[in-house]
C-alpha cells in the first residue's frame, strides 16, 4: 500500500454525547426499546433531557469514537462529521481535536443545531440510545475533501450515515475517491434496527465493492441476512464481501475472508460497567492491526482490549493510553 498522510480517515454523524446511567423503568416510562437507537426531534431531545438526571458529556458518534480510540494507539486519523457553528459545536470541535484528531469540516453557520445523542446506560451495562442528529445530517459530498480521502490508507464509514440522503451521497463520492487512489473502504453496519431499515442497500454496496471490509455484531449480522443461524451467517458473508469481522461480545469475534475464519477470544474484563462504544472502540483496535500489518488474529485481540477497556468504565472513549496497554499486552504498536 502506498504512503499516506493518514492511517484511517473516519466519517460519521457528529454527536455530541450525554450519558447517564438509569434504570429499565425510565426506559419504560419513556417509551424506549431497551439496547436500541431511535432517531427523535428537537423536542424528544429537549424532553429526554429534562427527566434525566447527572450526565457525562463528550464528543461522541460512532465514527468518531473510533477514530479516537485509533488515535489513542498511535495513529495518525482524521474525522469528517457536521456541527453547526453554536456553542456543543465548538465544544466538539475542541474535544475531538485536543484527542489528536485531524478535523477540518466547516462547521453549517444556519440550520439545525450540533446533533446529541442521550445515552442511557442501565445496571447490567447496557445502553440505549437516543439520538438527535441535527446539523450532523446535514453532511454532504461538498465535505469530502478529496486529497484527505485519497491521502488515507483506509476510510472508515458508519451505518448511521445511510439515513439522511446527503450523507449517503457524501458516503458514495469518498468510496469512489479512496478505490480510484487504490485505498480500502470499511463500512460498520451500526445497529441491527439500521441493517433493518437499509438490509438490501448494505448488501448491495458489499456485493458491488463499494466496500471492502464490514465490522459488525451478531445481532446486525443475523438482521442482514435474516437468519438466526450464525454460522450460515458467517458463510454468506465470506461470499459478500472481501473481510468481515464480527463482534461477539464475551464469545470474541470471527474474521471473515472467504472460506477462512479466524476466532479470537475476547479479553477478560474485571466488571462491564457500560457498553457504550465496545463495538467503535473495537473497530479501532482492529484497523490499527490492519495499519500495522499485524495480521487477523493480532488485530482481533487488538480490538478485544480495546473494547474490553472502554466497557469497564461509563463513556465511549479510552481513560488510558490505549498504547501503552497495548505494549502492557504484548501486542503489535
Amino acid at each position: 500500500m502506498t504512503s499516506a498522510k493518514y492511517d484511517v480517515l473516519a466519517i460519521g454523524n457528529a454527536i455530541f454525547d450525554v450519558l447517564v446511567q438509569t434504570d429499565d423503568k425510565f426506559l419504560a416510562d419513556h417509551g424506549m426499546a431497551k439496547g436500541g437507537m431511535a432517531l427523535i426531534d428537537e423536542a424528544r431531545a429537549k424532553a429526554i433531557y429534562e427527566a434525566m438526571g447527572p450526565a457525562t458529556e463528550m464528543s461522541g458518534g460512532s465514527a468518531a469514537n473510533t477514530i479516537v480510540g485509533l488515535a489513542s494507539l498511535g495513529a495518525n486519523v482524521a474525522y469528517v462529521g457536521k456541527v453547526k457553528d453554536d456553542q456543543i459545536g465548538k465544544l466538539y470541535t475542541h474535544d475531538i481535536r485536543s484527542a489528536g484528531v485531524a478535523y477540518e469540516t466547516a462547521p453549517a453557520a444556519a440550520g439545525p443545531a450540533t446533533g446529541c445523542s442521550y445515552i442511557l446506560v442501565t445496571p447490567d451495562g447496557e445502553r440505549t440510545m437516543n439520538t438527535y442528529l441535527g446539523a450532523a445530517q446535514d453532511l454532504g459530498p461538498e465535505d469530502i475533501d478529496v486529497a484527505a480521502i485519497a491521502a488515507s490508507h483506509y476510510v472508515y464509514l458508519e451505518g448511521y450515515l445511510w439515513d439522511p440522503s446527503s450523507a449517503k451521497e457524501a458516503f458514495i463520492k469518498a468510496s469512489k475517491i479512496a478505490h480510484d487512489a487504490g485505498r480500502k473502504v470499511a463500512l460498520t453496519l451500526s445497529d441491527a434496527f439500521c441493517v433493518g431499515r437499509y438490509r438490501d442497500e448494505f448488501l448491495d454496496l458489499m456485493r458491488t465493492g463499494t466496500v471492502d471490509i464490514i465490522f459488525a455484531n451478531e445481532s446486525e449480522l443475523g438482521s442482514l441476512y435474516q437468519t438466526e443461524d450464525f454460522d450460515k451467517a458467517v458463510a454468506e458473508l465470506g461470499k459478500d464481501v472481501k473481510l468481515g469481522v464480527v463482534t461477539r461480545s464475551e464469545k470474541g469475534c470471527v474474521v471473515v475472508s472467504g472460506s477462512d475464519i479466524v476466532a479470537v477470544p475476547a479479553h477478560k474484563i474485571e466488571k462491564l460497567v457500560d457498553t457504550t462504544g465496545a463495538g467503535d472502540l473495537f473497530a479501532a483496535g482492529f484497523l490499527f492491526g490492519l495499519v500495522r500489518n499485524a495480521g487477523y488474529e493480532n488485530a482481533g485481540k487488538l480490538g478485544a482490549m480495546a473494547a474490553a477497556e472502554v466497557i469497564q468504565h461509563i463513556g465511549a472513549r479510552p481513560q488510558v493510553s490505549l498504547k501503552e496497554l497495548a505494549q502492557k499486552n504484548g501486542l503489535p504498536v
